[in-house]
């Protein structure tokens, strides 16, 4: 038998890639399969069966186009009502893997189709339990995401039973079954899961605050305690993995379209498409087309995207590193933002030899930083890291605006005034400024390195006091 995490870290996600004697399943796919389809080409094994452990808020599963290409039959658990010919599994339904079975186990709570899947080995012994957003390493899934698809439930109902779930369902099993969850740190799916990305179920039962006794009372007012609301992207997500979506195909046809300067300005103006730079921070402030915004795609590139760009059907323009265009627009569709109609062919370097206009962005180093400060010590400095970040240690007199609600701070910043901007590195901070400038704000300038230059240089005021649990 054969069992690999595939985890992409840019989503905190875990897939997966079973197999037994010539048969394998993928459990919860990410949207561009070819990788699963050589891994099991590679090993002689035929993809039987993919299985979703439930419709899925922060990306758009790949579970149409893998069992399209392969004759996989999709797997759903009970209540699941799909826009597509799927098995709906029975609770505690059995599916055969070559010598190996995957039993299922309904866990309603995250989703009310949520569901867990059993692996037994050869010789019948239960030895993985593979649990979707339903429990997590350190957590459990936030129970507020249905809600926002289907009218009648609400939070508190979801964690319930989740409650039920867990407790009747899951806790009952060995303890030295492998839990393998469909998310790590970093995912918005939860509040407070560890970076480790499996775990046995005792060391869960020991560790995890939502394992151990209490009331269902307890838990429901536990699990939602602290629950920032989830990015604006997630019901879109959930609605195309319910109704289908475009082939990863067809997404990569349209959006791998070399433009050169000219048709990439007149696909702006015509298209109202947004410019979306994805070079790293520095390299954007030296100079980049004007209204571009900068999302680094070598950070939590696709979240940032979901979490800033409110509309999924915009249409986008991509500004790359040359040779890294097809890796954008794969990532930019993970989370069904499906409508890339093409990149600048040659990059910004080729704008510039168009002689096209550039704009540019003040970037600082914290040396110069700290003289300004000197002669200003009213100069206004600006954190756009989260609030729970900002409330742990930040510098004395700074302002916190974090980026994730940049639109509910926007009328609090003063056009007239001049803003230093940092977040923890200088990814964050660039993104924040793009934005605003595209909107008119002209006088932001950059902190490189962020705060932790900030701190590392000594010579700034820094508060040190713990953050409330709630603060996220």
């Amino acid at each position: 038998m054969n069992v690999e995490q595939i985890y992409t870290g840019c989503l905190a996600q875990g897939a997966y890639y079973i197999e037994s004697d010539g048969e394998a399943i993928v459990i919860d796919p990410l949207r561009e399969v070819e990788p699963y389809i050589r891994k099991a080409e590679k090993r002689g094994a035929k993809i039987k069966y993919v299985l979703e452990t439930h419709f899925h808020a922060d990306f758009v599963s790949g579970h149409l186009d893998l069992a399209k290409k392969t004759g996989a039959t999709i797997v759903y658990g009970p209540t699941a009502k799909p826009g597509f010919d799927a098995h709906i599994a029975e609770d505690g339904e059995v599916l055969a893997l070559g010598k190996a079975q995957i039993k299922v186990i309904h866990t309603p709570g995250h989703t009310m189709e949520s569901t867990c899947f059993l692996l037994m080995n050869e010789q019948g012994k239960e030895i993985a339990l593979f649990t979707g957003d339903t429990l997590f390493i350190g957590d459990v899934g936030r129970p507020d995401l249905a809600q926002k698809v289907v009218a009648d439930l609400t939070q508190e109902k979801l964690a319930a039973h989740l409650y039920e779930s867990l407790h009747h369902k899951i806790m009952p099993l060995a303890d030295d079954i492998i839990v393998y969850p469909a998310h790590g740190a970093g995912s918005a799916c939860g509040k407070n899961m560890s970076k480790e990305t499996s775990d046995t179920l005792g060391n869960q039962k020991r560790t995890n605050y939502a394992l151990q006794p209490m009331s269902k009372e307890e838990f429901v007012e536990k699990v939602l305690d602290g629950l920032m609301p989830p990015p604006a992207y997630f019901p879109e997500n959930v609605l195309m993995n319910i109704q289908g979506y475009e082939s990863i195909d067809e997404i990569l046809d349209k959006g791998l379209k070399a433009l050169d300067p000219t048709e990439f300005e007149h696909a702006a103006n015509t298209n109202d498409a947004l410019i979306l730079d994805t070079r790293a921070p520095q390299n954007f402030a030296k100079g980049f087309i004007p209204n571009s915004i900068n999302i680094g795609i070598d950070g939590n590139f696709a979240p940032w995207v979901g979490a800033l760009i409110p509309d999924i059907r915009q249409a986008i323009l991509i500004v790359a590193e040359p040779g890294r265009e097809e890796e954008i627009v794969t990532r930019l569709a993970r989370v069904g933002y499906d409508h890339t109609i093409g990149f600048l062919d040659g990059g910004i370097e080729a704008w510039e030899a168009d002689q096209k206009e550039i704009d540019r962005i003040e970037s600082i180093p914290v040396e110069e930083l700290h003289v300004r400060l000197q002669r200003d010590p009213e100069l206004h400095i600006l954190d756009v890291r989260k609030k729970s970040e900002h409330y742990s240690e930040h510098v004395i007199g700074a302002e916190n605006m974090p980026l994730d609600y940049i639109n509910e701070y926007l009328s609090e910043v003063d056009k007239d005034k001049t803003y230093y901007v940092h977040c923890a590195g200088g990814y964050r901070s660039m993104i924040f400024i793009s934005i605003l400038k595209a909107r008119g704000y002209e006088n932001l300038i950059d902190i490189q390195g962020g705060f932790k230059a900030i701190k590392e240089s000594g010579g700034f005021d820094v508060s040190d006091y713990v953050c409330p649990t709630t603060m996220l």
